[in-house]
């Protein structure tokens, strides 16, 4: 049920922020504050150089003529928006200077860490107040603050650790939504991995806190303890140069006889947790076939219920390894509509059953 809290309250946050992205992202703004008489001189046009080219062809050893316009065709003088010269005068002399510029001022403006994180705050109201009506509304918060020791991944414990990883998911999940939100702002996805680490840990140690005052549970060190690894991976995944189009954690609900069961252990026992290593983002495998291939490690539980564990059946736990098929490299690689892109970035995060192979030990 955590899981699917998270997972509701992600897609609400998507689908309210969203609505005003382009007010809030720099690059969508235009070139505000130009009056009426002023707009003929933006519709004027400057000159710049090209840069020269690596190689121009030499007059003493080919036609002349050609020769000519060879060199012409690349050091002639080409036009660019007289706006863009008067808004960023260095930059309209030289190559990517103004993505550069740009790329500079929002360094500047988003040194500090609050800054950053600043940039993330609506979402993140917005998932605390999902979080605190749907927990007023599920639970009864009816005992003072307490502990509860709930242990790891041993058999002894009551979800042989499911419910650990899914604590580990969901703050990787509330991360991974944070960073994107600034860096859409921002425009820097790796410095706005720490802050959306901080903010999704956050909001895991919130979720928390109700915990600790249920009957049924408590303030669990073990589960905070996830929700920072969890958080910790998002953020490693976007410092890491290149590591986010490698290595994926995911969640595979694998359905059952009633389909899928919405809590409880049998709700656990559908949840699979993989690290997936996707072969398409080595530079080297990028135009092979193995870049339709998934190498995946995994983790899952079964045989923990109170029935089972009544009728005298041992739980069983498996760390287990697999292969997959790289369903955004075969269906969403150059996807341009909404619906493709979407698709594509949740796969990043979820498993459709049947699409990949595991070996379990039984």
């Amino acid at each position: 049920m955590r899981t699917m809290i998270a997972l509701g309250g992600v897609v609400l946050l998507t689908t309210i922020s969203s609505a005003h992205a382009a007010l809030a992202d720099p690059l969508s703004t235009d070139l505000g504050g130009i009056s009426d008489e002023n707009a003929a001189l933006f519709d004027l046009a400057t000159y710049r150089s090209k840069s020269p080219p690596a190689v121009i062809a030499d007059p003493t050893a080919s036609d002349p003529i050609q020769a000519w316009q060879t060199h012409q065709a690349f050091t002639a003088s080409e036009l660019v928006p007289l706006a863009w010269a008067l808004m960023s005068p260095t930059a309209a002399f030289a190559e990517n200077v103004e993505e550069r510029t740009i790329d500079t001022e929002r360094r500047r403006e988003y040194r500090s860490l609050g800054s950053r994180m600043s940039k993330g705050k609506w979402e993140a109201v917005g998932i605390m107040a999902y979080t605190t009506t749907i927990q007023t509304q599920l639970t009864n918060l009816n005992t003072g603050f307490h502990f509860h020791d709930e242990g790891w991944f041993g058999r002894d414990t009551a979800n042989l650790g499911i419910d650990k990883l899914t604590h580990a998911f969901n703050g990787y999940l509330f991360s991974e939504f944070l960073g994107w939100r600034i860096a859409r702002k921002t425009g820097d996805r790796a410095r706005a991995a720490v802050p959306a680490a901080m903010m999704g840990f956050g909001l895991q140690l919130y979720g928390e806190m109700f915990d600790a005052f249920k009957t049924s549970s408590g303030f669990s060190v073990q589960d905070v303890v996830f929700n920072g690894l969890g958080a910790s991976l998002s953020a490693v995944r976007h410092i890491v140069p290149g590591l986010a189009s490698k290595l994926d954690f995911r969640l595979m609900l694998m359905p059952n006889k009633r389909g899928f069961s919405r809590s409880g252990k049998k709700h656990y026992e559908q949840q699979r947790f993989l690290l997936s290593l996707e072969l398409a983002g080595f530079k080297t495998l990028e135009n092979s076939p193995l870049r339709f291939v998934e190498i995946q490690v995994g983790y899952r539980g079964k045989n923990f219920s109170n029935r089972d564990r009544a009728m005298g059946i041992k739980p069983d736990r498996d760390i287990f390894f697999g292969v997959a098929l790289n369903l955004k490299e075969i269906f969403f690689k150059n996807s341009r509509s909404f619906a493709g892109r979407a698709i594509s970035a949740g796969l990043d995060y979820f498993q459709i059953p049947y699409t990949a192979t595991h070996a379990f030990d039984d």
